[in-house]
């Protein structure tokens, strides 16, 4: 089968046709209603625990519909696109392929597709060993939607102080997440792990996060003592015994359950944005210090802030090009505080500066 000479509508249908799509989950990402339906009930239980905050147990009209269909890794007899490694990273773990209707992406490690465009949102493959990708895939037709509504797509977490919108933006390895997890220490409510989208509304600049919940390394958690529930036992002993610079360098991650950690109503997506914090500190002696900036005098740290929609974003309209530009982040930006973030990396006093600075002004 020549997959080419096919709208991606018509290749989805030879495998919606088969699948019994017998279980249905509806997520409420604020006044977004979204459908996810699969054949698969481990699928559903997995999301239903991972999006447990976000289910919506009435039957209502979907704002999207997303498909998720378990089976073995799809085969497709065409020539993929390799997407290259963004700047600073070397795997290849994506190929895509442009149809006249959308877009397929497949994941190189796991075989997953996925197909999107005009209406359609599928998954295919090998689902419930990777709900990861789903969940992904699910967040990233959130993000899209926004996105065709006139939202900037932000490279940062973002947490909330008394209706005051914190975000968290830096270069990679400055612990964004780690600083947004012990500001959830002193009361905050958590907003977005490492995505946010903004839009000027009138007066104020709206910030919504995705409901993704923070990924976190041993020594993220080591350090910050309303974590030592999220390792089990055995797992924490052995980490341990490690060194802080190896705890440091660790991939290993595990998801943090806000409920679970900080309590129940302690996750939203939506906050006024007042403040953007940009890490730009290093592994020092130094003493923390912050600095009120001017965002568009300082190309360097808005390129921290400003991230590409990617693969998963097909533009239902076609935006002139100056939409997604420095100059349309810097302007948005302009109507919140900006602070640089220097000196060595210092959590707790990173979190009694920033506290001070809010203070300062709500």
């Amino acid at each position: 089968m020549n997959e080419h000479m096919q709208t991606i509508n018509q290749i989805a249908d030879n495998f919606l046709h088969e699948a019994a799509l017998h279980e249905t989950l509806t997520l409420a990402f604020g006044d977004v209603s979204t459908e996810v339906r699969t054949n698969s009930r481990e699928l559903k239980r997995q999301l239903r625990n991972y999006y447990r905050g976000f289910v919506c147990e009435k039957k209502q009209q979907p704002h999207m519909n997303i498909v998720a269909v378990e089976s073995s890794a799809p085969q497709f007899d065409c020539n993929f696109i390799i997407k290259q490694p963004d700047p600073g990273k070397t795997k290849i773990k994506e190929e895509y392929i442009d149809f006249p209707d959308g877009r397929m992406v497949k994941k190189r490690l796991t075989g997953m597709i996925f197909c999107f465009g005009n209406g359609l949102n599928l998954a295919l493959g090998p689902c419930t060993a990777n709900p990861n990708q789903i969940i992904n895939f699910i967040n990233n037709r959130y993000i899209q939607w926004l996105l065709n509504r006139g939202f900037l797509l932000g490279h940062a977490a973002a947490v909330e102080f008394s209706s005051a919108g914190v975000a968290l933006a830096g270069f990679s390895g400055t612990g964004k997440s780690t600083l947004a997890l012990h500001l959830m220490n002193r009361d905050a409510k958590f907003i977005s792990n490492d995505r946010l989208m903004i839009k000027k509304d009138d007066k104020k600049l709206c910030m919504i996060g995705v409901a993704k919940l923070p990924r976190v390394n041993p020594g993220t958690i080591l350090n910050n003592p309303s974590l030592c529930d999220v390792i089990p036992e055995s797992e924490r002993k052995e980490f341990e015994k490690l060194s802080s610079s190896d705890l440091w360098s660790l991939e290993h991650k595990y998801d943090v359950f806000i409920d679970e950690i900080f309590g129940a109503d302690r996750f939203s997506l939506f906050s006024t944005m007042k403040v953007l914090l940009i890490l730009n500190w290093k592994k020092s002696k130094r003493p923390v210090q912050i600095e009120q900036i001017d965002i568009a005098a300082r190309s360097d740290l808005l390129e921290t802030f400003i991230k590409s929609p990617g693969l998963f974003y097909e533009p239902e309209i076609a935006y002139p090009e100056k939409a997604f530009s420095k100059e349309a982040y810097s302007a948005h930006l302009q109507h919140c505080r900006v602070f640089e973030i220097t000196g060595g990396i210092d959590f707790e006093t990173a979190v009694d500066t920033v506290l001070d600075q809010l203070n300062n002004f709500t």
